[in-house]
């Protein structure tokens, strides 16, 4: 409105009800009907409901000038606050700010000037250890790199990919500082430590017999790549196991270590710790879904008018930036182009989208209820076979053990080959595609987990002919179930690697290479792969579900994760490189992020329940582990409390109680509700904001026209 005052004189002026026409003439003020036919006044009008005619303030009232004088004196106090080079002026007002700044500084105090000056150097300090630390961030080159030659759909997998190697390397250092480093310094007896190991009580002495199968004597060398394969052997008696930490407390001079309650705590900090950030990162990418999705019009201006970075000088950085830029506007056509053509769509055509997308989904649920159907059958097959005493051949029993793995990794492969070809044929946006296609692929993932972890605790607890009558649970068959279970997650971690590297080396590289110098028409109709970002990302997910999981019975398996997804980002870049294609359709990165973490909370919630139960109801063992006096692992909470002051046991058993749960549930619910009203009140003024916006432009029209018409 400042070019329209500036155009249309000093007679201008904007008051609360929008614009206000005032002529300071010593005639009078411009009559008031004339006012009442802005588009301003009569949109105010119907909203109202009501006919009433409102008459504007005069330029000369004390209310007007009153406002403008304080919002002046206002914008001169900020801006007196501010550098001079900083403020919107001319440079002629800026020397003399200048010089009033310089005036003003030698009449100050030799305390204030020493502040003033410390003031600057420390922000200056800031600015520049900030401008550094950019340099510090883990990749920073490759994913440019990546964003400006495939998009930024695809480089937003690779910048979750980072994610994942700091949350591991976190929960590593956490894992490590407080269960990992006090039993090797206890164990070396370093810094004046000693152990203290209480035998566990009124425990029957058969259940705490375990001797784990450590290599002993002359081994050949294909047994230690069988163990490291499998967590078994000389791997099961070191620190990477839940067995190695048997050890009650560790004294350092005259501090007790409590290790059980350590570990427990540690293990609720990783949980906590993952969940926060999760979140975090999701909230974030919410409020970008929320600014793209709420002005379109908006994400293109931004990236045509102010979208270029001008600090770019190397030619190759520039090429890649220009490249981004053209994938994202590229990606937003395809969008608009789509919306256009679902606008457009007339009834028949409707009927049949909707009629095949229900018959797809159909379909899929079956795919669906069919792998958890044969996983089931197969785990039951394998448990109630796999240990078959007559069965003589030790090769048809191996088979039969590994049968639920072969079966899980099968329908790993095959299930979303089907979803990819099924989803064409339902004329998605990208976004939303890539969604439905994880929505679909991580049931499927994350169920086998929770069928493997299902058979395993159906196998310990199996107190059949009262084998679990003197410990509490399959003392024969697992004399220390928590490393058993580790050492599952473990080999499901390395296979999954080992599948990555697998599928990169045996299956991309020869395909790119027949692609390449083979000039058949079947295998150029096969063609080049695209980079599938909905694949990638479930693999990714997956192992870190199992990494949740298995921080709990494997403590250092976050060390494992860290090094695996660190070479999985360098195998990726490679393969995307050398052997795939830009998809022809790209996707934005606000959502992909988003979506990428809502998958990812939803593999952190399956990790609680087993996680939880495994604490809370199945006995620990009684033969290893910090809790083998424990008859579970959450009894140690209770057993530290009983050790405090009488007035804190009385605080925390009532914080811990349903009087103090059910009122701070309310509360927590009655802010929540708070918040969500403050939202949407927020919500509502920017959208009346924003039609203020245009009510004013059309205004500004109405005036100029007027003015133009008044002139002829």
């Amino acid at each position: 409105m400042s070019g329209l005052g500036a155009a249309a004189g000093p007679g201008w002026q904007r008051d609360s009800g929008g614009l206000s026409l005032l002529a300071e003439e010593p005639h009078g003020a411009a009559p008031v009907d004339f006012l009442q036919e802005l588009p301003s006044c009569q949109s105010a009008r119907r909203r109202r409901g009501g006919t009433q005619e409102r008459r504007a303030a005069p330029l000369g009232t004390n209310g007007s000038r009153g406002d403008a004088a304080r919002a002046l004196l206002q914008e001169n106090g900020e801006s007196a606050e501010r550098p001079a080079r900083e403020r919107p002026v001319c440079m002629a007002d800026k020397r003399r700010a200048r010089d009033s700044q310089q005036a003003e500084t030698e009449r100050l105090s030799r305390w204030e000037k020493w502040k003033r000056t410390s003031s600057k150097s420390l922000k200056k300090a800031l600015s520049e250890v900030k401008g550094l630390s950019s340099y510090l961030v883990l990749w920073r080159r490759d994913i440019r790199s990546i964003e400006g030659k495939f998009g930024t759909g695809i480089q937003s997998y690779f910048s979750f990919l980072r994610f994942l190697v700091l949350l591991n390397f976190i929960i590593f250092i956490l894992m490590f500082s407080f269960v990992v480093l006090p039993t090797i310094i206890s164990t070396f007896g370093l810094f004046n430590s000693t152990v203290a190991y209480i035998p566990p009580k009124n425990i029957d002495v058969i259940c705490t017999i375990y001797k784990p199968s450590g290599n002993k004597g002359l081994v050949y060398f294909y047994t230690y790549l069988k163990d490291l394969l499998s967590g078994t052997g000389f791997l099961e008696v070191t620190s990477l196991f839940y067995g190695y930490y048997s050890i009650d407390a560790v004294r350092i001079s005259i501090m007790r270590y409590n290790l059980p309650l350590a570990y427990l705590l540690a293990t609720f900090a990783y949980l906590a710790l993952s969940f926060l950030w999760i979140i975090k990162r999701s909230v974030e990418g919410f409020k970008h879904n929320l600014v793209h999705d709420a002005d379109p019009f908006q994400s293109y201006c931004n990236k045509v008018f102010a979208g270029w970075d001008f600090c770019i000088t190397d030619p190759n950085a520039a090429r890649l930036k220009h490249r981004s830029l053209q994938y994202e506007l590229q990606m937003d056509l395809q969008e608009e182009k789509l919306k256009q053509k679902i606008a457009e769509r007339r009834t028949k055509e409707k009927l049949r989208i909707y009629s095949l997308r229900i018959f797809i989904n159909i379909i899929v649920i079956a795919i669906l209820s069919g792998c958890f159907y044969s996983i089931y059958r197969v785990t039951v097959f394998s448990q109630e076979n796999s240990n078959d005493i007559g069965n003589a051949n030790s090769q048809v029993n191996l088979l039969v053990q590994y049968l639920p793995s072969m079966v899980i990794t099968l329908a790993n492969f095959i299930a979303p080959l089907i979803f990819a070809f099924l989803i064409k044929f339902e004329e998605y946006t990208p976004a939303f595609e890539i969604k439905l296609t994880l929505l679909r692929c991580v049931f499927v993932r994350l169920a086998n987990i929770g069928v493997l972890l299902f058979s395993l605790w159906s196998q310990i607890s199996d107190c059949g002919s009262d084998k679990c009558k003197p410990c509490g649970y399959n003392y024969k068959l697992y004399p220390c179930w928590e490393s058993d279970v580790g050492q599952e997650m473990y080999k499901l971690m390395i296979f999954d690697f080992i599948v990555i590297l697998a599928v990169a080396l045996f299956v991309d590289f020869p395909r790119k290479l027949l692609v390449t110098h083979c000039s058949w028409k079947l295998v150029q109709w096969f063609g080049d792969k695209e980079f599938a970002i909905s694949d990638s990302v479930l693999e990714i997910i997956y192992g870190q579900t199992i990494c949740f999981i298995g921080t709990f019975f494997s403590p250092l398996l976050p060390a494992i994760a860290t090094i695996k997804y660190f070479i999985i980002f360098y195998v990726k870049k490679i393969v995307l490189i050398h052997t795939r294609k830009p998809a022809a359709r790209p996707v934005r990165a606000s959502s992909s992020n988003f979506f990428f973490l809502v998958v990812l909370l939803i593999g952190l919630l399956l990790a609680f329940v087993p996680v939880g139960f495994s604490i809370a109801r199945i006995p620990s063992s009684k033969a290893c582990g910090p809790f083998r006096n424990f008859n579970t692992s959450w009894e140690v909470i209770p057993d530290t409390i009983l050790q405090f002051p009488t007035g804190l046991q009385q605080f925390l058993f009532g914080i811990s109680s349903e009087a103090f749960a059910v009122p701070f549930f309310v509360i927590l619910c009655i802010i929540m509700f708070y918040v969500i009203a403050l939202a949407r009140a927020h919500k509502r003024v920017v959208e009346q904001l924003r039609e203020q916006l245009v009510l004013e432009s059309r205004d500004k029209m109405f005036l100029i026209r007027k003015i133009t018409e008044a002139q002829k």
